[in-house]
């Protein structure tokens, strides 16, 4: 007979000095961007309600509070080429004119238009109530302002879209959306960036996907920026914050921070990087600090899996490892999903397109749930729970804490949360050194615990376990194969 495999113990290490360097080390929350799955279920309120309780909400939900909403440029509306069900945005303007004598932009507004993003945002804002953060950003200009005359990006993608003429007309649009959103509605952008993913070659005209727009590192990001923040400033909104530059890289990240102007960098106040390749988080960190500047981990998503033959489980192990990477890499305040929903149920389609339906759970998806159109229904996966071991348990206002292992913590008032990870197949023997926080977490501190593991049809969703206790040197536990653990151990003050 084969011996059996030996497995090392986890030892998660932690250390009460060890603190998140930005924003004081204290988290700013969980999020996503509302940019296409809002636009695609907005025109009906029952399943907008349905996805910002799921989401939004603290008790029963994920209870995320950042919220990115996607300002729209609008394509051309003689273009048919952008086939996804959800991705087809529409742009505030109406009536745009252009005189090539002076360079001159003009266009009003209809307001009326992107109804059915902003009917997300608005349940999901009163569902999620006080603490929520709203940022703005945008996929591209209207297409009016670009090369190409189309909002999908360049008709050479490693090339700059934004006509050389039309960055404080662009700037304009953006901040008269920022400033209608505030008046009008109510919504007041906590932060605004004007670029997604612009030092990339994904971006061409006549794409079936999205609208995207390259901005070449240096004097054009800059540019716009500078542009952005000066109609801001006129509007009386400086109290938003500018970020930037959302690069896809954490790599390509860094050199755009690098190659902003001093102008631009005065401008910015956060640094928001995307880590679809993760190469370099320490180097971002270190950068992002030199210039004293905040730091978002803004996007990220994949279709991959993690663990050996761990089914249902595999994409949620995967969303842990990178949330869990990310943390501990950059260290920044806030981690936010791509979309929640990429993919859609309903046997008419929408404008003349068909969704793809439901994803394969045992394999890789981007996304956390499929909403079903035809039941009303929003099927949720693992990979959502195992999202809601981290988000329901470390909430904003907690204090991160960096660890080693494939763990986070962060501490809350008086109590430690630990998420943990196991990604074998095999039970893990697991330990939290608490030797250096004794007098917070003595012999005998309770501990609250919580796992998901197994499948959406008789798995654990967020099950909470019997409490255990923790000993002279720590907690010492068993995790569970193919689990993600959320341990809640609470301080003298509550034992």
């Amino acid at each position: 007979m084969a011996a059996p495999v030996a497995y090392a113990d986890v030892t998660i290490q932690i250390d009460p000095e060890a603190i998140y360097p930005f924003h004081q080390g204290i988290f700013e929350g969980w999020g996503t961007s509302l940019c296409w799955w809002a636009n695609r279920i907005g025109y009906s309120d029952k399943l907008s309600s349905l996805a910002a309780e799921a989401f939004c909400d603290k008790e029963s939900g994920l209870g995320l509070n950042i919220l990115r909403y996607n300002i729209g440029g609008g394509d051309n509306p003689l273009h048919n080429h952008i086939t996804r069900t959800d991705s087809m945005m529409p742009g505030f303007w109406a009536n745009p004119s252009y005189d090539a004598s002076r360079g001159m932009y003009t266009w009003e507004y209809d307001w009326s238009q992107d109804a059915n993003q902003r009917n997300v945002l608005e349940h999901c804002l009163e569902v999620g109530g006080e603490g929520m953060l709203v940022e703005g950003f945008s996929n591209s200009p209207p297409y009016f302002m670009t090369v190409s005359g189309c909002s999908s990006g360049a008709r050479v993608a490693s090339e700059n879209n934004l006509r050389d003429d039309a960055y404080d007309a662009f700037a304009q649009y953006l901040a008269d959306v920022a400033e209608h959103f505030a008046e009008e509605w109510g919504v007041r952008f906590q932060s605004m960036t004007p670029m997604n993913e612009p030092d990339t070659s994904f971006w061409q005209a006549h794409s079936p996907k999205q609208e995207g727009c390259h901005f070449d590192p240096g004097e054009s990001q800059s540019k716009i920026l500078v542009a952005l923040s000066q109609k801001l400033k006129e509007k009386g909104l400086d109290s938003i914050q500018l970020s930037g530059t959302d690069e896809t890289a954490v790599d390509t990240q860094a050199r755009a921070l690098a190659k902003l102007s001093e102008e631009a960098l005065t401008a910015i106040s956060r640094v928001d990087t995307h880590t679809y390749n993760p190469s370099g988080r320490s180097t971002l960190r270190r950068q992002t600090l030199a210039r004293n500047k905040n730091l978002w981990m803004s996007e990220v998503d994949g279709g991959e899996t993690l663990g050996n033959n761990a089914g249902e489980m595999g994409a949620g192990l995967w969303l842990a490892n990178r949330i869990i990477e990310d943390l501990n890499g950059l260290r920044p305040s806030a981690w936010i999903l791509w979309q929640v929903i990429d993919s859609h149920i309903c046997r008419d389609g929408y404008l003349g397109r068909k969704d793809t339906g439901m994803v394969n759970t045992r394999g890789g998806y981007w996304g956390t749930a499929v909403m079903d159109h035809d039941r009303e229904k929003l099927c949720l996966t693992m990979k959502y729970y195992v999202f809601g071991q981290f988000t329901r348990y470390i909430r904003p206002g907690a204090q991160m804490l960096a660890v080693n292992g494939p763990a986070v913590a962060a501490r809350d008032g008086n109590r430690l949360i630990v998420v943990i990870m196991n990604q074998e197949a095999q039970e893990m023997p697991a330990k939290i050194d608490l030797s250096r926080m004794q007098n917070e977490f003595p012999k005998g501190s309770r501990v609250s615990v919580v796992r998901t593991s197994g499948s959406i049809a008789d798995g654990e969703h967020w099950a909470r376990l019997p409490v255990l206790l923790t000993e002279s040197d720590g907690l010492h536990m068993m995790l569970a194969p193919h689990s993600v653990t959320t341990f809640i151990i609470k301080g003298k003050a509550e034992n």
